[in-house]
């Protein structure tokens, strides 16, 4: 039996051109990976037909509709995919953000405070529009009272890349002077518009867990309460629900209703509704 090297040896005698086209139908970690292979591998690897294929069909309609183009400087189609991973593009005026999942290229977005339906966020006394470092967004609104808490994202079907299960998620953070979440849970659902919906509960307060359950009134029925984590970027987020493209076309529709405790609620800083492909689906 042959070696491993002389395996690869009867690759490198493949034309540049064949190595690549197979390539370009694995994954884009496969090709990152086989780029220590050899030269010859290294060089398919890198060729912008082999990026051109993991990039989304609606990539360059996208990226026309950019706030600010001059951000998009890249050599190859590979620096442009890793560029639209590491870099969310805001688009559509900045109500949007557009980036790809690394492992797939698959498309993710998040939906700004400004796409979202936040009730009586134009009224002064009950929130109020702030800038952020840690904002991908130039505003975010702070909640300072209401005790009607409702938020409302929607996005065509047609936008998310096919085959893909999808997790929707809010966005957020509370301020060190909030009040009103750390008791009260609020529901959440996903669903199409004019279909069913999944609703749960969920808390938006992460100190939350550590309150004593005999102080807080019990989840919803046959199921469990769930808390926010911490994310990367300076912000908590908090599932929604699921949706799974599998042809459907319609308007997805995510909310956050918090509107039968009756309680005042304060502190609430909204960065917007993320959706992007569910871990390894």
């Amino acid at each position: 039996m042959g070696t491993e090297s002389e395996a690869v040896d009867l690759f490198d005698e493949l034309p540049e051109g064949c190595i690549a086209n197979v390539l370009s139908f694995t994954t884009p970690r496969d090709a990152c990976r086989s780029s220590s292979v050899s030269t010859t591998f290294r060089s398919a690897a890198e060729s912008d037909s082999v990026w051109d294929r993991f990039l989304p069909p609606e990539c360059w309609s996208l990226m026309s509709r950019s706030v600010d183009s001059s951000s998009l400087r890249f050599s190859s189609k590979k620096e442009l995919y890793l560029l639209l991973c590491d870099r969310p593009l805001l688009i559509d005026g900045g109500k949007k953000s557009f980036s790809l999942e690394r492992e797939s290229g698959r498309k993710c977005y998040m939906l700004s405070s400004k796409d979202l339906v936040i009730i009586w966020v134009g009224t002064p006394r009950y929130w109020k529009w702030t800038s952020l470092p840690e904002s991908r967004f130039p505003e975010v609104p702070e909640l300072i009272g209401v005790c009607w808490l409702e938020i409302r994202g929607k996005i065509n079907t047609s936008m998310l890349s096919p085959g893909t299960r999808y997790t929707a998620c809010l966005v957020f953070k509370v301020t060190a002077a909030s009040y009103g979440f750390e008791y009260q849970p609020v529901e959440v659902a996903v669903g199409l518009v004019g279909g069913m919906s999944h609703k749960r509960t969920v808390y938006l307060d992460a100190e939350r867990v550590r309150i004593m359950e005999l102080q807080a009134p019990e989840p919803s029925e046959n199921e469990d309460a769930q808390y926010p984590t911490e994310r990367g970027d300076g912000w908590f987020e908090i599932e929604l629900g699921e949706f799974f493209t599998g042809g459907e076309d319609g308007e997805l529709e995510m909310s956050v209703l918090e509107i039968k405790g009756g309680n005042w609620k304060s502190g609430l800083i909204v960065e917007g509704i993320e959706i992007r492909p569910k871990e390894g689906k």
